[in-house]
């Protein structure tokens, strides 16, 4: 278990902790430490990534546990934000229909032999949706509106990532018949 991997489980570990102080009235200041907690697991994502790659320490694991952890994180807090009335579930349905399509895309890809490396358009994607995770917790009133706006740009970057899987992949659901 060298250190990307690591920080992938630390990540995971991580999740509880921020369901609990964004759902569970704690303290006066529980949606900070979630925020908090929320943005720590954010950075071990980029941490983790760059670890592996520039000390060459890139395993399967880490291929397979890390976009995981990426979907159980931020899907746990858009379904939280739903719970908390800070978004529209029709955005977080659209947003996990993308990670299941992708994922049984890429399942579909391993068994012909093919892996699909993430794209940026999808690490895009997976930037706006933290950033505007981090933005709805935070619930500024000031900024309200750069919210929403990046939370569209989340969505549009998800159907946008989506699309790019299936147009530079369909190869593979044609050698998978």
């Amino acid at each position: 278990m060298n250190l990307p991997n690591k920080l992938t489980m630390f990540r995971v570990i991580l999740i509880p902790f921020f369901i609990v102080f964004l759902l569970v009235p704690l303290t006066p200041y529980d949606k900070w430490i979630a925020l908090a907690i929320f943005i720590i697991a954010s950075l071990t994502d980029l941490l983790d990534g760059k670890i592996a790659r520039k000390y060459n320490l890139v395993t399967n694991f880490g291929k397979f546990m890390d976009p995981l952890a990426d979907k159980l994180l931020v899907c746990s807090a858009l379904i939280c934000l739903i719970e908390l009335d800070k978004i529209p579930s029709w955005m977080v349905i659209v947003i996990i229909a993308r990670e299941f399509i992708i994922s049984g895309f890429r399942l579909v890809a391993s068994d012909n032999g093919v892996v699909i490396a993430a794209s940026y358009w999808g690490k895009f994607k997976t930037t706006f949706q933290m950033v505007a995770v981090c933005l709805l917790i935070a619930d500024i009133a000031a900024l309200s509106m750069v919210t929403q706006i990046i939370l569209w740009i989340a969505v549009v970057l998800t159907v946008v990532s989506l699309i790019d899987y299936l147009i530079k992949n369909k190869d593979v659901m044609k050698e998978s018949k």
